[in-house]
């Protein structure tokens, strides 16, 4: 063993040093790449941000950590189309902020079920999910109908987004508060799980 090899491994110190570089290193060549490649930057054909109701219940999932338990991520894999659908691809997620990509399926993954089931079915599951799924350990959200969404927080939701270049028009963002008003979080949570996935579903 060389000198050197053996000085890096009985110092702990300069070890330290050594592995913060290398994975700073291995980051930076899987990160750089994505920031000059269109098709991670550029929206894929027929998504659009999404409108106020659905930006709103997309927030209550993050906030709720519903990915915890459900990804939106499709992989290549046959046993995964045939079950979900087309394989998910970056431009999906352009407007996504944080994204929901990721392996962790405790329940299915959400990618594609817009429009998979009614309305009826979402509420029913989101108040008592073992009245659709005798067998899940989904806990239930029926408290969501008691808390409405402010369409003023949406509002500025959107401007913030506009600045960090999402292509909300003036009039989006001015319509926002009447298109959310009278509804609660229970009806802004199905009508983002009623939009997702079906600019690539084929419905």
């Amino acid at each position: 063993m060389s000198t050197g090899h053996k000085k890096l491994e009985t110092n702990i110190s300069l070890m330290a040093v050594f592995i913060i570089i290398a994975i700073s290193l291995g980051g930076l060549v899987e990160i750089v790449p994505l920031i000059f490649i269109d098709q991670v930057r550029q929206p894929a054909p027929g998504v659009v941000p999404y409108p106020a109701l659905q930006l709103a219940g997309r927030d209550v999932f993050v906030r709720e950590g519903c990915y915890n338990c459900h990804s939106q991520m499709i992989r290549p894999f046959r046993s995964e189309t045939e079950r979900y659908g087309p394989y998910s691809v970056a431009g999906e997620s352009v407007y996504d902020r944080p994204f929901q990509w990721g392996s962790k399926r405790t329940g299915p993954d959400l990618a594609r079920v817009g429009g998979r089931y009614s309305d009826e079915w979402h509420y029913i599951h989101l108040n008592n999910p073992r009245d659709v799924v005798p067998e899940s350990n989904m806990p239930a959200y029926g408290w969501l109908s008691d808390k409405m969404v402010d369409g003023q927080l949406v509002q500025k939701k959107m401007r913030s987004l506009k600045a960090l270049g999402d292509p909300y028009s003036e009039e989006d963002i001015a319509a926002a508060p009447s298109a959310v008003e009278g509804k609660n979080e229970m009806d802004a949570v199905v009508a983002y799980l009623q939009g997702l996935g079906l600019t690539r579903s084929g419905r």
